[in-house]
């Protein structure tokens, strides 16, 4: 989730209306988030396919393409699949389309960032999730 102060006019930095909250309190805004599970491909060093991340990522998140994102790196070798995971979350479905739109462009400044990082992994597996339960939920009516 990503955490967002209410402004004076009770909108959050999205335009989202908030609820009303305890004084000195954050509004918590539900996300998409893009997991990407991923090893690194062999001979490749681990701080550069940080660098590279941090290039790709850091440029969609500049032109908000993205909200944040995150990489984490098994423990103790106690990863389930692949030794990295890229989580990356937008605010919803829409701005992970405009996000793909620019990458499938294959056109440079993007394209060089993302084939940076694409040439330095293997593995490559993905999968979409969303924060829980969906703030739109209707409770007492459902039916399954």
């Amino acid at each position: 989730m990503i955490a967002a102060c209410a402004s004076a006019h009770g909108t959050n930095i999205f335009g989202i209306r908030a609820r009303r909250r305890p004084p000195g309190s954050v509004t918590m805004l539900a996300v998409d988030v893009y997991e990407l599970s991923v090893d690194l491909a062999p001979g490749v060093r681990d701080l550069e396919f940080v660098a590279a991340l941090d290039r790709y990522l850091a440029a969609l998140q500049t032109d908000g393409r993205i909200e944040r994102w995150r990489l984490l790196r098994s423990k103790l070798g106690l990863g389930a699949r692949s030794e990295f995971k890229v989580l990356i979350e937008t605010r919803d479905l829409a701005q992970l389309d405009a996000a793909f739109a620019v990458v499938s462009t294959r056109a440079d400044p993007i394209e060089e960032f993302h084939q940076g990082v694409n040439s330095l992994v293997a593995n490559f597996q993905a999968a979409l999730w969303r924060d829980f339960p969906d703030p739109q939920r209707v409770t007492g009516q459902e039916r399954f």
